[in-house]
């Protein structure tokens, strides 16, 4: 977006706009994982022997962060709409939409695990963070309806 139309928004618009095109791309992303996660399991040439083990080990951390990354994803989406909808205080908007982002540390993080052995860091800041994110954004609504 260009300088002088991103001049033009309000600021509280500005700040919740990170978290629908992050929050999209982030569904998009998990969707192609569950893509493949389908191929693997329907398609693969060794389908039969990935889908006994569908349940355990790396399938399912897989598939936790299939979910996980979509539900963040949608969440931050949300989130970026209710930030430039309902009027809370400018510190509040941010320290959510901060927070928000920082969600999708989790299932990157179980990804990381996965596929490189990362430990789970990630996962649990990203796990507090957008649980923080929840906790805030909801006292802050609740005090502008005051």
């Amino acid at each position: 977006m260009s300088d002088s139309i991103q001049s033009l928004m309000p600021e509280k618009s500005r700040t919740g706009r990170w978290n629908m095109i992050i929050g999209f791309w982030t569904m998009a992303a998990f969707m192609i994982l569950g893509f493949i996660l389908i191929y693997l399991r329907d398609f693969a040439p060794n389908a039969a022997e990935w889908a006994a083990q569908y349940g355990s080990g790396k399938h399912f951390e897989t598939r936790l962060a299939h979910v996980h990354g979509a539900l963040f994803g949608f969440l931050n989406v949300l989130i970026g709409y209710l930030l430039t909808a309902v009027p809370i205080k400018q510190r509040a908007r941010k320290v959510v939409s901060a927070l928000a982002l920082m969600g999708i540390l989790m299932p990157v993080g179980i990804l990381t695990e996965v596929l490189f052995g990362v430990p789970p860091l990630l996962v649990l800041v990203g796990a507090l963070s957008m649980t923080a994110a929840m906790i805030l954004h909801g006292v802050a609504i609740w005090k502008c309806a005051e």
